[in-house]
């Protein structure tokens, strides 16, 4: 008798409002899934915890783990507050909650984990380490930008990345996109929120080695500082550069935005990033293009339109697998 193949498993990795988004969306469908989130973040509240108490950044993790929460909606509010007076101005609880509890656990994965417990978590939030960490980057002429807000200015002139110390993740890390069906990178920001994840050597070398079909969800706009003039295939290319052929499928937004907030957008420097299908099929990858637009005034995916589309995209992955194996 063949035993049941289980629920279909997707990992997501990246940082900032574009993991949210589409954990939100995939907690939505019939799937095992695992973030894995990077921790370079030096700047607001997570940044003064960092400096203060010297742990890994806390604050896309706590994003993470609302947006994946089936607590009382009251508890996600709660993580969610942010103080506006005294000495805790800027802070939020969530970020004070999980930095006391690594230090009452002595184990920042501990407190992750513990903090999904409290959430009642749907799925599994992970570091991309869990030490403390600092993004670096040499830019075209030589010099070097340290810490992820000097890198985020610097984007279109970075020649290479890397973090210090060396660091290795954690090892459900590795196993999850190990197993997975699918390994979505991004959306998010390309330097600050996708690349940092891919500095960590083994978690590269595991998407390198994972059977998954492993999709590069392009961001819908650039980003103004970071990707000026950024298309779809920079983005596909600056992936590479760092971390090696861990892309086997690229997607891409058509839809289109209402014309009053890509004004807006475009006001503060921000395209609709674009591209040419030619030139991401001559790559070796495969295309996929879908509206996975939110309508509104913010021009951002859809949660449950790029959720639906990743689950869906994971079937048919495991399908082919199943089919290459039979």
């Amino acid at each position: 008798m063949s035993r049941a193949p289980g629920p279909l498993r997707v990992v997501a990795i990246g940082g900032g409002t574009g993991l949210s988004t589409l954990l939100r969306g995939l907690k939505e469908f019939p799937a095992e899934i695992t973030a894995v989130v990077a921790v370079t973040d030096d700047g607001g509240s997570t940044g003064r915890l960092r400096s203060e108490l010297g742990i890994p950044a806390v604050g896309d993790i706590r994003n993470c783990l609302v947006a994946l929460a089936e607590a009382e909606p009251v508890m996600s509010e709660l993580f969610q507050y942010r103080f506006r007076r005294g000495s805790l101005a800027g802070h939020s609880f969530g970020n004070l909650l999980i930095a006391a509890l690594h230090e009452l656990l002595g184990d920042f994965g501990a407190a992750v984990r513990e903090s999904s417990r409290i959430l009642a978590v749907r799925g599994t939030v992970l570091p991309s380490t869990t030490e403390d960490v600092t993004l670096c980057a040499e830019l075209e002429d030589g010099r070097l930008a340290r810490g992820e807000q000097a890198v985020t200015r610097e984007g279109p002139r970075i020649r290479r990345m890397w973090i210090e110390p060396v660091s290795r993740p954690p090892r459900e890390a590795v196993e999850a996109i190990l197993r997975a069906d699918l390994v979505a990178l991004g959306p998010g920001s390309l330097f600050t929120s996708i690349l940092p994840n891919l500095l960590v050597p083994e978690l590269a070398e595991a998407i390198r080695s994972t059977p998954a079909w492993r999709v590069l969800v392009v961001n819908v706009m650039t980003q103004p500082g970071e990707t000026d003039g950024f298309d779809a295939l920079a983005h596909l290319r600056a992936v590479r550069r760092q971390a090696g052929d861990v892309v086997d499928a690229v997607l891409v937004n058509d839809g289109r935005p209402e014309p009053r907030a890509l004004e807006r957008y475009r006001a503060q420097g921000a395209e609709l990033v674009a591209f040419d299908l030619r030139a991401l099929a001559a790559e070796g990858v495969r295309v996929r293009v879908a509206d996975l637009l939110q309508r509104g005034e913010w021009i951002r995916h859809d949660p449950r339109k790029l959720g639906q589309w990743l689950v869906r995209e994971a079937a048919r992955a495991r399908r082919r697998r199943r089919a290459g194996e039979g």
